[in-house]
């Protein structure tokens, strides 16, 4: 593949998720937008990305640009299906990465078990040693630390992190280690802990660290696999990857850095979100992501996602680099319902996963389902499910909901999968309370985007339990994280330690790190061969009062703070997320943060609706009448949302169903279509929405 600038011509997004490869292929000099959603390759995802691209019909020699989010690494942390990987660090320290933080696995009780990413055996110990100030106390042992590397060879590892203690304060030993290194070692899998992540904190460092070698191999080998089949069909420009950050890196570098491609999938979902709510003038935004098995919850303030550098994404597994804040609860379509050992009802967080499945997806699933309380109560259409692999009957689903819920409940079928979808609702409605709230904000003050195959099924009862006063459905829910893959811009984030009381910091030098990491990021952002409008520039620190463990983010002006506005500023946002002043207890300044963004051009996303489908009235796009469950039966309008006329208002109940997704439209709200061809929804006050 060439270096050559992508143009904005022919862009293709393209996300792997479980179940589906989705793809957005944007034309901006013809106008157009073609889609296409193909089955997942499990065991190559490269040969399911091809096969969008030509389901959609893409000519790829023709392709300016091709911008892919990935979930290979994701899943390799979740189901540590990870590489073998040696660690070097210094004499007396191998062990910080299983001695963590002494939290538990488990609150309360002596139970859980944890596994640390390198065992004992491959974590070796050499002579060597900085002090916090960065100031040798033990010179480097270069023989022993040759012998380490040989033994690592040995053990069949396939990738070395070296790790030692203060680094970020001063590297001297961890570039010679990564020198000697280079020469022994057989391939390009050398992890230093300070070139990835430059702050304290040995455990969070050194796990980044491990978790960036241990996916390292995986992921260089699937991208150069992919890189290969598309130079085979023609494609001569740069392959971009989706960071977890929401930004995107050249498929050439992504695994020098890989720990930043986890959560990549869910990061593309959310910057789609927040473009979509900016040209909507909705930019303040609380996106829920509903799947099969999980529903994802991010922030989304003035159009720019929380992003946060302190992601465990399981116990004892903190990524300390930025990613895209995305919180994830355990309910999906495919969250099983049963009554457990107390008698009560309960869903999740045990799922049906695509195999058996939900009942409906008739594939051998018997255990009633979010998905199959839907389909029983007239939510969802049985005729026009992406994932069955054959029909199911409405009975066989109601004589499992019986058997199973109804029974030993004492109530009907229907009364049971009302409950499941009540139980679900109240579950991810917390979720996204928690997110909120644990940012310091209101969720009424926020509207809710809906997205992912299943979330514009909940949305509307998930902000009215929220008191949340509007709902934002963007046109494609089901391919949105695609779309994320097509506007997102590029970004790097920066990070360096400080960690010195603020009134013994040197304003000089903390204005000094700004501007080398605004220098590197912009820098960074000239070399891609991507078409960018503007770069914009985001600067904050990471603050704590002394004594602390946790840190605050707070968000700057502008990259020259004076001392006074850091403090005036950490306090402000102290009270904000608290409620408290501390004013006897001094602040202390941790980290110095970075954010350099490329602006990538606009695109219309009105074209993502095929306008050509639209017809002259709603009593036109009407496709049926069904009989729906809103706390009893109600005879429901059932609409084709790419039918819907271009100024559609809408009041519920009604049912509006497209290729990817359904929406409900609870009684008595109202719903609207704006020009991009989102749908938006206003909560009746009096069925308990707030008022908008």
């Amino acid at each position: 593949m060439t270096d050559s600038p992508a143009s904005s011509g022919i862009t293709a997004g393209i996300d792997v998720g479980g179940t589906f490869t989705d793809l957005v292929l944007y034309d901006s000099r013809a106008g157009a937008v073609r889609l296409a959603k193909v089955p997942t390759t499990l065991d190559n995802q490269s040969t399911g990305v091809v096969g969008a691209l030509d389901a959609a019909g893409a000519d790829i020699a023709a392709l300016d640009l091709i911008v892919h989010g990935t979930t290979t690494t994701t899943n390799a942390v979740l189901e540590r299906a990870l590489c073998k990987t040696g660690l070097i660090t210094t004499l007396g320290f191998r062990d910080v990465l299983e001695l963590g933080r002494r939290t538990r696995p488990q609150a309360y009780g002596l139970k859980g078990e944890f596994r640390p990413l390198i065992p004992r055996d491959l974590r070796l110990e050499i002579p060597e040693r900085m002090d916090a100030r960065g100031e040798e106390l033990v010179a480097l042992d270069e023989a022993a630390l040759r012998h380490a590397i040989e033994q690592l060879k040995a053990a069949g590892c396939e990738a070395l992190v070296i790790h030692f203690l203060h680094a970020y304060a001063n590297p001297a030993h961890e570039l010679r280690a990564g020198e000697i290194a280079a020469e022994i070692w057989p391939n390009e899998n050398i992890t230093l802990g300070h070139a990835l992540l430059s702050e304290s904190r040995e455990f969070e460092r050194g796990v980044t660290a491990a978790v960036n070698a241990s996916v390292q191999p995986l992921l260089r080998r699937y991208v150069e696999r992919l890189a290969d089949k598309l130079t085979a069909r023609g494609y001569a420009h740069d392959l971009l990857v989706m960071n977890g950050n929401g930004g995107m890196v050249s498929a050439r570098i992504v695994a020098k850095e890989a720990a930043k491609t986890v959560m990549s999938g869910p990061a593309s979902g959310v910057m789609a979100a927040a473009y979509t709510g900016r040209r909507a003038g909705i930019p303040n935004l609380l996106t829920y992501d509903m799947g099969g098995t999980s529903t994802d919850v991010a922030l989304i303030r003035g159009a720019e996602p929380a992003v946060s550098h302190e992601i465990e994404i399981e116990y004892a597994m903190p990524i300390h680099v930025p990613m895209v804040d995305v919180r994830t609860v355990g309910a999906g379509g495919g969250s099983i319902a049963r009554v457990n050992a107390a008698g009560l009802l309960q869903v999740g967080p045990e799922s049906a996963g695509s195999t058996p499945g939900p009942i409906c997806y008739g594939r051998g699933g018997t255990q009633p389902t979010i998905s199959d309380a839907n389909l029983l109560l007239g939510r969802m259409n049985p005729e026009k499910l992406n994932a069955a692999s054959a029909q199911v009957s409405l009975d066989t689903i109601r004589e499992a909901f019986a058997r199973e819920l109804g029974d030993t409940l004492g109530v009907s079928a229907e009364d049971a999968a009302s409950a499941v979808l009540k139980i679900a609702t109240a579950k991810m409605a917390d979720a996204v309370r928690m997110v909120s709230i644990s940012l310091g904000e209101d969720p009424r003050d926020f509207a809710l985007f809906a997205f992912g195959g299943a979330g514009p099924l909940h949305a509307s009862a998930i902000a009215r339990e929220l008191g949340v006063p509007r709902v934002l459905v963007p046109a494609r829910p089901g391919i949105t994280n695609a779309l994320g893959c097509v506007v997102a811009d590029l970004r790097h984030d920066f990070v360096n330690t400080v960690n010195k009381p603020l009134d013994h910091c040197d304003i000089a030098a903390v204005h000094e790190i700004f501007a080398r990491q605004i220098a590197t990021g912009t820098e960074a952002i000239e070399a891609e061969a991507v078409e960018v409008e503007e770069i914009k520039v985001i600067t904050t620190v990471d603050m704590q009062f002394i004594g602390q463990t946790h840190l605050l983010r707070v968000p700057l002006p502008g990259p020259k703070p004076t001392l006074d506005e850091l403090r005036s500023l950490f306090e402000a946002a102290y009270f904000k997320r608290f409620q408290v002043e501390l004013p006897e207890i001094r602040p202390a300044l941790v980290n110095v943060n970075t954010s350099v963004i490329g602006r990538r051009p606009e695109i219309d996303l009105g074209l993502l609706i095929d306008t050509a489908e639209r017809r002259a009235s709603l009593e036109d796009a009407r496709a049926e009448r069904r009989k729906v469950w809103f706390d009893g039966w109600v005879e429901t309008p059932v609409y084709w949302r790419d039918h819907l006329p271009a100024d559609a208002a809408l009041s519920g109940p009604a049912i509006i169903e497209q290729m990817d997704t359904t929406i409900v439209l609870e009684p008595g709200d109202r719903a609207t279509q704006d020009a991009d061809g989102n749908i938006i929804i206003t909560l009746s006050p009096q069925n308990g929405g707030a008022v908008a």
